[in-house]
């Protein structure tokens, strides 16, 4: 039996005022694929991925979007049931979106109130199962001792982590980061990269993930999606990049991608093992 792709795209535009963000991108994505999307600042990167998560609408006129074989949007409308399909798509940002007063545990147990009825999720009443599992993903990205301490007392490393925890907690099968190692330092970017690889091995989760310096795309992604001007300009095996091409395809924006990556430059250690699952936490 033929599985549907995870991310299916078919000619999907969006223009903000005068500016062409997104031109008839057409885009597969296998499952458990785990995919790198490049380009300088301003290509459609993170456009590209508010779409595919049905946070907004694409132009009149584009194809279907589909998300494990169910329409998230088509010709610029949202699908009825988007708010329940965001469900199997988590979403990691730059900036984390953590509630800094909150505790890193509440703020993990917010990835399940989708999935609440909705007298819970208005009083924020979990059960002691859902706080379980969010102490295990917390165990399994490596701060389930921070749990009860303000989101606001951990590091940028530490957050996105929790970010990453929250997504598990929600039950995601397709996992989209946007430029999540953008504010981190190299020894966070590394530990928030290996948990991303660790994900996508151990677990088949599918990753998308948007990256501003190749280094990253080429250790950790098998294939990079390479976006200018709103177009897919290369989609192919990260290990076929080279200087030479992306010079030429990306001209004097070049330089802004060679920029170093924030991970050392020795091999990076294997990411963590999430094939057994995690450790109870009592």
């Amino acid at each position: 039996m033929q599985t549907a792709p995870a991310i299916q795209i078919r000619s999907l535009s969006k223009r903000f005022g005068d500016h062409l963000a997104l031109d008839r991108v057409d885009l597969t994505v296998a499952p458990g694929e785990m995919v790198a999307l490049i380009g300088a600042s301003g290509s459609g990167k993170s456009t590209l991925l508010r779409h595919v998560a049905g946070f907004v609408g694409a132009d009149p006129g584009s194809g279907p979007l589909t998300v494990l074989g169910r329409s998230i949007q088509e010709n610029g409308r949202l699908a009825s049931d988007v708010r329940e399909q965001r469900r199997r798509i988590g979403f990691v940002f730059q900036q984390f979106n953590l509630v800094s007063r909150l505790s890193v545990l509440t703020n993990v147990l917010t990835g399940q109130l989708p999935a609440m009825p909705a007298w819970r999720a208005l009083t924020g009443r979990f059960t002691d199962a859902q706080r379980r599992a969010a102490l295990e993903a917390l165990d399994s990205v490596g701060i389930v001792e921070r749990a009860l301490q303000r989101a606001s007392t951990l590091s940028g490393g530490q957050q996105q982590r929790a970010a990453l925890a929250r997504a598990l907690v929600q039950g995601a099968e397709i996992l989209l980061a946007d430029e999540p190692v953008a504010s981190l330092d190299p020894e966070s970017s590394r530990r928030v990269m290996e948990l991303l690889a660790g994900l996508n091995r151990e677990r088949g989760m599918t990753v998308l993930v948007s990256l501003h310096q190749v280094e990253l795309a080429m250790r950790y992604c098998p294939r990079t999606v390479a976006l200018r001007g709103g177009r897919i300009v290369h989609d192919g095996p990260s290990a076929e990049l080279s200087v030479a091409q992306l010079r030429e395809l990306y001209g004097s924006e070049a330089d802004e991608l060679f920029a170093p990556a924030p991970v050392d430059s020795a091999s990076a250690p294997r990411a963590p093992d999430f094939s057994a699952g995690v450790a109870s936490v009592a």
